[in-house]
C-alpha cells in the first residue's frame, strides 16, 4: 500500500484506504461490497477486508455490535486491505469509538450527527460528544445529519421511519461514490434487480444514493470534503471480475470437476466462515453440481465419501471445529483410498473460539490431526484469486492419487475480495478420471493393486464382475481382503505414506528477492500480501531479504530444504503460535524463527517491516517473537473498555 494520500483537490493519490463502520444492522457490508464493485469497474486494483462482530446480533448501538468494511484501492499493485484507513465513515458513536484509533493522523472522519444522541453516546461509553469536545482535533471531521437527509430524500415514497432509515447506507454510499469519482449507474442497476419485486423500495434506495451524491456535488464545503480521482491501475488486457475467496473456491471446484470429467457432490454443514461455499455451489447446478446440507458435520463428510465411492468427485467444507468432527471420516477416506476434497476455512480457536475472526491455527490439524498414520496432502491458498487454482490442484491430486486432500484458506481469504483475471479454460490440462471396468489380474480382481503413482484403481459399485470389499478395517495388499497381520499392516502403512510422499508438486520458487542471502521470510496462506509488501519495502532500503511463499504444505516441495539452507536466517510469519515453523524445523533441520500473531487480526505490513529491521539493527537476540494485539488495526470493544 502507498503512503497516506495527499487529500488536495488536484492530487492523484496512488492508493486510498476507506473504512465503512456502523451498527451490524446498518448495511456496512452491503455498502462496502457495492463500493468495491464501483471501484473495480473504475479500473483500480483493490483488496477488501470485511470485519463482522462475533455476536449474532448485539444490542443496537453498542460497541460489540459494530460491523466494518475496509477497502484499499489504487493505481498501483494492492495486495492487502491496508494497515490504516485514510477515511473513516462512522454511522454512530460506537462505530467511531471502536475504529477511531485505526485512522491515520490527518485522516477524514465522516460522521452522522443524527445518531450522536445522548442515549447512543452512553451506549458507546462516551461522557461527552466527541464531535463537539475537541478530542478529534488531529483528524479532519465532516459531521452532518445523514439520517435527516436520508429521511428527506425518501419522503416521496411513503416509507415508515424504520424503512426510510434503512436507506441511510445508500445515501452514504452515494457520497462516497462522488468523493472518489465513481459512477452510480452500476449501483442503480443492482438496486433495481435486488428490489425487483418492490419497485418503491428500489426507487427509494436510488433516491437516497443520488441524494448523497448530489450533496457532495452541491454542498461546496470549504472543509475536508473534496473529490479525489484515483487513476486506474495498469493491467494486461483480459476479462476481469471481483471475486471473494469463497467464490473462487466454488468456481475452482467446479472447474476441477469438469477437468476430471466428473459430476461433483458437495456435502456440507453451515459454519462460519465456510458456509458461503455451500451457498455459491448451490447456485451452480447447471454444471452437474449437487449440493446437500447435512444434519451435522459427520454426515456431511460421510455423504461426500459415499459420492466418491459411487464415482463422483466428493467435496466437503468446514472450519476448525467442524474439521475436528470430520476427523474419523477423513481416516476412512484415507483407508479406503477414495478421492475427496476437504476445504478448511480457518478461524480463531480452539473450540468455538473467534467465529468471525481470522487465524492459521489449523495447520497441525491438517497435517497431523487424525488417528493412526494417516498422511494426506495439504494445499494452502494465498489470496482470494489464488484459491481458484488451488481448488483445481486439490481436485487433480485427489483424482490422480486416489486420496483425500485438504485445502486451507481462512476467514480473511473467504470474505475478502480482489480483482481476478478470468483465465482461459484452454490453459488448464484436463486430468480425466479413469474407472476400472474389467478384472486387472487375469481372472482375479485386485482392488488394491497400484499404478506407477501408488494409486489404487477406482471401481464404481455395480460394475459387473468387480465386486470388492471397502471400509475402515485394514485391507490386504492387492486383494483388499480384511487382513490384521502385522506384516500386512506395516506394508500397507508404508504404501499409503509412499503414495503421499511421492505426489508430484512443483518446485518452490522465490516470490521476491534472491535464492540465498541474509534473511528469508517464509510464509503460507493469507500472510502473502503483508509479507510481500514488507519485503518489497525493505529491499528498496537495500536490505538483503527475500520472500518464499509455500502453497504445497504437505508434501513439501523437494527443493525447499536446499533453498532455505541458502539463507543465514529464516523468519516464519504466521497467525498461530509457530506451527509451520515447527514443520520446517522437523523436515529440514533449519533454524526457522517464528513471528506469530494470534489476535484474530491479519498481519499489518508495518509489523512485518519492523520484524525485518530487527535482523539488521545489530541487536543480538532481537529477532522473531510474538506480535502484540494491534487495537488500532481491527479494534476490539474489550480493549476500549477493559
Amino acid at each position: 500500500m502507498a503512503s497516506a494520500p495527499n487529500l488536495q483537490p488536484d492530487a492523484a493519490p496512488e492508493a486510498v484506504v476507506v473504512r465503512f463502520a456502523g451498527d451490524s444492522g446498518d448495511g456496512m457490508q452491503l455498502t462496502g461490497g457495492q463500493f468495491t464493485l464501483s471501484t473495480a469497474l473504475a479500473g483500480n486494483d483493490l483488496a477488501t477486508f470485511p470485519d463482522f462482530p462475533a455476536e449474532i446480533r448485539a444490542p443496537q448501538g453498542t460497541l460489540f455490535g459494530v460491523s466494518a468494511f475496509q477497502i484499499n484501492f489504487g493505481s498501483t499493485a494492492i495486495e492487502t486491505a491496508g494497515d490504516a484507513p485514510d477515511v473513516l465513515v462512522a454511522m454512530n458513536p460506537a462505530a467511531l469509538k471502536v475504529n477511531l484509533a485505526a485512522l491515520k493522523p490527518g485522516g477524514l472522519i465522516i460522521a452522522d450527527t443524527g445518531e450522536f444522541s445522548k442515549r447512543n453516546l452512553d451506549k458507546a461509553k462516551y461522557e461527552t460528544n466527541p464531535l463537539e469536545d475537541g478530542s478529534l482535533a488531529k483528524w479532519d471531521v465532516l459531521a452532518f445529519d445523514i439520517s435527516a437527509m436520508t429521511m428527506e430524500s425518501v419522503k416521496p415514497f411513503g416509507l415508515g421511519n424504520k424503512e426510510a432509515l434503512r436507506c441511510k447506507n445508500m445515501w452514504t454510499l452515494g457520497l462516497a461514490l462522488w468523493m472518489f469519482d465513481r459512477s452510480r449507474e452500476p449501483i442503480h442497476a443492482w438496486l433495481k434487480q435486488k428490489f425487483a419485486k418492490s419497485p418503491d423500495l428500489a426507487a427509494a434506495n436510488i433516491a437516497a444514493l443520488d441524494a448523497g451524491h448530489a450533496y457532495g456535488e452541491t454542498a461546496e464545503l470549504s472543509g475536508p470534503l473534496r473529490q479525489l480521482h484515483v487513476n486506474p491501475v495498469v493491467t494486461e488486457p483480459g476479462l476481469y471480475r471481483t471475486i471473494t475467496g469463497a467464490e473462487a473456491i466454488s468456481l475452482g471446484l467446479v472447474a476441477g470437476a469438469r477437468l476430471a470429467e466428473l459430476p461433483m457432490f458437495f456435502g456440507g454443514y453451515p459454519i462460519t466462515p465456510a458456509s458461503a461455499i455451500l451457498h455459491h455451489l448451490a447456485r451452480l447446478k447447471e454444471f452437474d453440481v449437487q449440493t446437500f446440507q447435512a444434519e451435522d458435520e459427520i454426515a456431511a463428510i460421510c455423504s461426500a465419501i459415499g459420492a466418491s465411492y459411487a464415482g463422483q468427485l466428493g467435496v466437503t467444507s468446514s472450519s476448525g471445529p467442524g474439521i475436528a468432527l470430520k476427523g474419523e471420516a477423513m481416516g476412512l477416506a484415507i483407508m479406503t483410498e477414495l478421492p475427496l476434497v476437504i476445504v478448511n476455512s480457518q478461524r480463531g480457536g480452539p473450540s468455538t473460539g473467534l467465529p468471525t475472526k481470522t487465524e492459521q491455527s489449523d495447520l497441525y490439524q491438517a497435517v497431523y490431526g487424525r488417528n493412526g498414520d494417516a498422511p494426506m496432502p495439504v494445499i494452502a491458498a494465498r489470496s482470494p484469486a489464488d484459491a481458484f487454482d488451488c481448488a483445481i490442484e486439490a481436485c487433480r491430486i485427489a483424482v490422480g492419487y486416489m486420496t483425500p486432500v485438504m485445502l486451507l484458506t481462512d476467514g480473511y481469504i473467504a470474505n475478502a475480495a480482489e480483482p481476478w483475471k478470468v483465465p482461459d479454460p484452454a490453459s488448464y490440462k484436463p486430468f480425466p478420471a479413469h474407472f476400472l471396468t474389467e478384472r486387472n489380474d487375469g481372472d482375479n480382481l485386485l482392488p488394491y493393486a497400484r499404478d506407477e503413482k501408488g494409486a489404487r484403481p477406482w471401481i464404481k459399485p455395480g460394475t459387473p464382475g468387480l465386486m470388492h470389499r471397502i471400509g475402515g478395517i485394514e485391507k490386504a495388499q492387492g486383494t483388499g481382503h480384511i487382513d490384521y497381520s502385522p506384516a500386512n499392516h506395516q506394508a500397507m502403512t508404508d504404501l499409503r505414506k509412499a503414495k503421499i510422499d511421492g505426489i508430484d508438486v512443483p518446485d518452490q520458487e522465490v516470490c521476491l528477492g534472491e535464492t540465498s542471502g541474509k534473511l528469508v521470510l517464509v510464509g503460507w496462506g493469507s500472510t502473502f500480501g503483508p509479507i510481500h509488501q514488507a519485503v518489497r519495502r525493505a529491499r528498496r532500503k537495500g536490505r538483503d531479504v527475500s520472500h518464499v511463499h509455500v502453497r504445497n504444505i504437505w508434501p513439501l516441495p523437494q527443493n525447499l530444504g536446499p533453498l532455505l539452507k541458502g539463507f543465514e536466517n529464516l523468519l516464519v510469519p504466521e497467525m498461530n503460535t509457530g506451527q509451520f515453523k515447527t514443520v520446517l524445523r522437523d523436515q529440514f533441520l533449519v533454524d526457522a524463527r517464528p513471528l506469530t500473531k494470534t489476535s484474530g487480526q491479519p498481519f499489518a505490513i508495518a509489523e512485518i517491516e519492523a520484524a525485518i529491521e530487527a535482523y539488521f539493527d545489530s541487536v543480538e537476540g532481537n529477532e522473531g517473537g510474538e506480535v502484540e494485539a494491534n487495537d488500532t488495526q481491527l479494534p476490539s470493544p474489550e480493549a476500549i473498555n477493559p
